[in-house]
């Protein structure tokens, strides 16, 4: 089984989703602006991506600067901006296989896959 985070009005998640299709993955698809993940989610990413939470976040993002996050903030804080704020989590994650990865290219997804 595989799950994608993902936000249909990103080219990036159209793109991997489509790849994912292609290949005829049983796909859940998890809207996680309209089903944000909790904090505890998120820590559990975090660990299986093998990231910092930072490097989960879209640093670019207005919201990102509005909110005057730092780049430097442990990670509980930055964890809990995500879940309060999924608008602020890079798009998107892909879980398949008991492994995670942020397709950015969309072809990393292939990464994961068996």
């Amino acid at each position: 089984m595989t799950t994608i985070w993902h936000n249909p009005r990103c080219s990036k998640s159209r793109q991997t989703l489509a790849l994912l299709q292609a290949r005829n993955e049983d796909v859940t698809i998890r809207k996680y602006l309209e089903d944000a993940p909790s904090v505890t989610e998120l820590t559990l990413t975090r660990d299986t991506l093998g990231l910092r939470a930072i490097d989960m976040m879209r640093t670019g993002e207005t919201l990102f600067k509005e909110l005057e996050i730092s780049k430097t903030a442990p990670d509980d804080a930055l964890l809990n901006m995500m879940a309060a704020h999924p608008i602020l989590i890079e798009r998107p994650i892909v879980f398949a296989n008991g492994r995670a990865v942020i397709a950015r290219p969309p072809e990393r997804v292939f990464d994961i896959l068996g």
